[in-house]
């Protein structure tokens, strides 16, 4: 490791996803944050009040899997702990992107599921994801639904908040906010269109089995 540059690499990856999700919409300049687990003790991961757009990897903290900032001159994330409370849950995730995209998130703050049945990609990237009930952002009661809810689906719809998605590389984590976006507008367009239709019981499942659900 670099002593001048802990982590360059991966603390860069970070950074570059999260200026990809700015780039794409999918967040705004202040909202919304990225991590990676590094190793089991380590985590990488985006902090408070940083123009998301134009990230930088030094921008990008340090955390231990108890909490322990090690880039003290970066204040972590105010969602670190669901973050941290999540990798301790499921040791099989490494990445996670949380965000508040448009279209995604106002299904939070309706009554209405996203439609993830509707094209073969979406099922397929998305499956169903799970609606976690409102708790306040940063708060441990908030990590706490998040780490349960991340055992029954690795995308979260965070009741009146946004998403979080969650996988085994920040490439899967960012597709699957990416595809999820993408069902939502689909979900928007054919509703107001009406006469949808929607991938059968037989479809889903031969999806599913190929996809190991």
């Amino acid at each position: 490791m670099d002593k001048d540059a802990p982590y360059r690499k991966e603390r860069s990856e970070v950074a570059r996803f999260m200026r990809r999700l700015y780039r794409q919409g999918l967040t705004t300049t202040s909202g919304g944050n990225i991590s990676i687990k590094i190793n089991p003790d380590l985590v990488a991961i985006t902090p408070s009040a940083t123009d998301k757009g134009r990230m930088k990897w030094k921008e990008v903290g340090l955390l231990t899997m108890d909490g322990k900032n090690l880039t003290p001159a970066l204040k972590p994330s105010i969602e670190h702990e669901m973050h941290l409370s999540i990798y301790r849950k499921k040791e099989e995730i490494t990445a996670i992107v949380h965000a508040h995209p448009l279209f995604a998130s106002a299904f939070t703050a309706m009554k209405i599921v996203i439609n993830t049945n509707l094209t073969s990609e979406a099922r397929a990237i998305c499956g169903e994801p799970y609606l976690v009930r409102y708790a306040l952002m940063g708060t441990g009661e908030l990590a706490s639904l998040a780490s349960e809810g991340i055992l029954k689906s690795d995308i979260l719809l965070l009741e009146n908040h946004g998403v979080l998605t969650a996988g085994s590389s920040l490439l899967q984590a960012f597709d699957r906010i990416e595809v999820l976006e993408n069902a939502a507008r689909m979900t928007m367009i054919v509703d107001i269109a009406g006469n949808k239709k929607p991938l059968g019981k037989s479809r889903i499942r031969e999806i599913d089995r190929l996809f190991r659900r």
